[in-house]
Parts: structure tokens; sequence; C-alpha cells
């Protein structure tokens, strides 16, 4: 091929320019104080060079790249043993393993591959400090709750079908598995900001990301602080209310990532919701002049396995009921499936719903039965929020989101006409 040796000149100096870039990144971090440690600008490129060329040697089997490996290996291995460096790290013979193997990787692997891996590898090498001081405030249990996660997307993910299991509803493991996942993501996304992340001056922030991860349980926790309180505090309804005006965003979210056009048809109703909803919220904020309870959330561990187990049971069983009443009783008895799950978890019905698992509607229709649960929940965070409140303290709150529910079923009606 004519366009081969400009091909292969450009991998090359593609390896080489990256060595260097990584060389960089490497002398910043290990040779500012300590200049006899090995490895650096000069030397990274060459051994990305090296690397290419013992690999061109005999590419079959690699046994001239698998000699120079060990060469290198060698190599450190006297450095490490000889003590030169006052501080013996296994990142230095690391990154020299990386610069040699950007060699090859340039050569065989699209360009993007050892384009991210020297980029990441440069990354690591700068947040030394970092992330050694992350380690010592990183709890235990952070790291638990990591590792369920990837289990989650990592493990199970790829190990089950993605066959039905049943003629009666168009519903795979994988899409159950896929719908726990989706809403594990968003619940651990607000989990790790409420946790970790330092706003100033954000009082409502607490209720937004409240909202993000759960509005129900949101709204149980800022109503029992009002009561607490004892008078009416502005800042905990504004807290409630915009509570629920983020669930509007979130369940717009979990639509769009399995049905975007079913988020689309859903937006303008999702959108004026959620405005709304936040206007009502900073009207409620204005009244506090400065006084009035702060908020007090507690995040709570999102993806206990448990928790995932009993969601996916109610996903499939909840996919059953919404195919066998619509297949019985069309489309109104979707509406009721719909007004039923508002008094539990409505994530399961809506990710059914834009997944597809009730066929033969139109997106109109499917619409209007996501609004009416999201309207049905509002009623039961309103019965809460006078439950746990107090009519007097909390009727600032409930009444908005009586409001926001009776909008939502003329809205559902208009989806339909």
């Amino acid at each position: 091929m004519s366009g081969a040796p400009l091909e292969l000149a450009f991998r090359l100096g593609l390896g080489a320019a990256l060595g260097i870039f990584l060389g960089l990144a490497f002398e910043e971090t290990y040779k500012r104080e300590e200049r006899n440690v090995p490895g650096g600008i000069r030397t990274f490129p060459l051994l990305a060079l090296g690397g290419a060329m013992l690999y061109l040697i005999e590419p079959k089997f690699g046994a001239a790249f698998v000699g120079g490996l060990l060469t290198l290996a060698i190599w450190h291995y006297g450095i490490l043993r000889s003590g030169a460096q006052r501080e013996p790290t296994l990142m230095v013979p690391a990154s020299g393993l990386i610069a040699y193997a950007l060699g090859p990787i340039a050569l065989i692997e699209p360009t993007w591959v050892p384009v991210a891996i020297s980029v990441v590898a440069a990354l690591l090498l700068g947040a030394r400090e970092w992330l050694h001081g992350l380690i010592q405030r990183l709890p235990r249990d952070e790291v638990m709750t990591a590792a369920k996660f990837l289990i989650l997307v990592g493990v199970i993910l790829p190990l089950v079908p993605n066959t039905p299991v049943s003629a009666i509803v168009p519903l795979t493991p994988y899409q159950v598995w896929l719908a726990v996942i989706a809403v594990c993501a968003l619940s651990y996304m607000s989990y790790l900001i409420q946790k970790y992340a330092s706003f100033r001056n954000a009082a409502l922030l607490p209720a937004v990301l409240g909202g993000l991860y759960s509005s129900t349980a949101t709204t149980i926790v800022l109503a029992r602080q009002q009561r607490e309180a004892k008078a009416p505090q502005p800042v905990l309804a504004a807290g409630i209310i915009v509570a629920t005006a983020i669930m509007y965003v979130r369940l717009g979210i979990v639509v769009a990532l399995f049905n975007p056009r079913l988020a689309l048809t859903l937006a303008p109703a999702m959108a004026g919701f959620f405005v709304l909803g936040v206007a009502i919220s900073w009207l409620e904020w204005r009244r506090k002049k400065g006084q009035g309870a702060g908020m007090d959330i507690a995040p709570s561990n999102p993806l206990q396995l448990q928790t995932a187990a009993v969601f996916a049971v109610l996903f499939v069983v909840i996919s059953v009921v919404s195919a066998w009443t619509k297949s019985t009783f069309g489309a109104e008895g979707l509406f009721a499936v719909a007004a039923a799950v508002g008094v539990t978890d409505i994530d399961p019905y809506v990710i059914n719903i834009a997944q597809g698992g009730v066929a033969g509607l139109s997106l109109q229709t499917l619409s209007a039965a996501i609004l009416i649960a999201a309207s049905s929940n509002n009623i039961l965070k309103a019965i809460y929020t006078i439950v746990f409140g107090g009519w007097i303290a909390a009727r600032r709150a409930a009444i908005p989101l009586l409001g926001l529910a009776l909008l939502g079923f003329a809205a559902a009606y208009l989806y339909i006409r």
C-alpha cells in the first residue's frame, strides 16, 4: 500500500510524542527533587520507540518485544535493590512499562487508545498527593459502595440474558437490571454530591439533591423537621416543593435514557411543572427573612444490594400488571395502574413504560400515564407533609403539592384528548 509508510511514520511519531508527554508528567512528579530517578522526557520516548521497533521485528509472537520487556524489568529490579532512590516506589517501573508499551500500542490500536492511556497515566502521576490524601479522607464504606456499583454494572449486567422470558410481557432480564442501574446511578450521583461537595450560599441544595435521590423521602425528612420547629418554616416548605420540582427532571432523564421520542413528547409538561415548582419554591423561600430552620438531610447509601433486588422485583410485578391491565381494559387500565403506583415507587412504572413494556399505545397516551403516576405521587407527598409536619406548620408545602397534582391530571387529560 502506498500509504503504509506514511501511516507507519505517523504511528511511530505518535508513540514518541506520547512518550514525551508522559515523560513531562513523570519528571514534574518524581524528578523535581530527586534527579537520579530513572525515566523522564528523554527516556520514555526512547522506550516507546524501542518497544515499537522490537514489536516490528517479530510481530507474530512478539518474542523480541517480550525480550525487551524482561530486560526492562530486570533493569528496574536492579535499581530498586540498589537503593539508588531515597523513596523506592513501584510507580517508577510502572511508568517505564507504560512508556515501553505505548510504541506497539500506537502501531496496532486505534489512535484514541494510546492517547487515552497516556493521558490517564499522566493524570494519575500528577494527582499523587491528592490521591494519597483521599485515602485518609475516604471511609472504607465508600469503597464498598463503589464496589457494589461496579458489581451492578460490570458483573451482573453482562451476565443477564437479553431475551424475553414470557410471552405475556416483552420484558427481558437485561432490561430489568438496566432499569435498576439507571435509577441507582442517578441516586449514587446525588449521594456523592450530597456527601462530599461543599457549596456556599446554597440553602436549598440539600433539598435539590434529595429530590434527585428521592423526593418522597426528602419530603418526609423535611416535614418532620417542620413539626420539630413548632412553627411554619418557609425554608423547609420551599425545600419540600423544590424536591418535587426536581422529581420532574429526574423522571425526564430516566425516560430519555430509554425512549428519547417519549421524552420529547413529555418534555413540555415536565419542563412546565419543573419551572412552576421552582417558582413556588422561590416565592416561599423569600419569606424566610433571614430566619428559620436549616435543612438536615443526611445522605444514605443508595446501593444496598437488597434494595436493588426489591426494585427489580417491583419492576417485574408492575410490568406484568401494566401489560395485563392494558390488554384487558385498554388505556383506562394503564391509567388506573398509574394512579395506584403513586403510593409506591413510581420509577419502576415509568421505566417500564419508557422501555416499551406496554406496547400498542401512542406516545401521548404513555405521557399521560406518566403524568398521572407523578400526580398521584404528589398527592401522597402532600399527605405525608401533613401527617409528619402537621397541618398548621406544613400546609404551605402541602397545598402547592396538591395543586401540582391537579395540574398534572389536567395535563394528562390534554395529552389524550
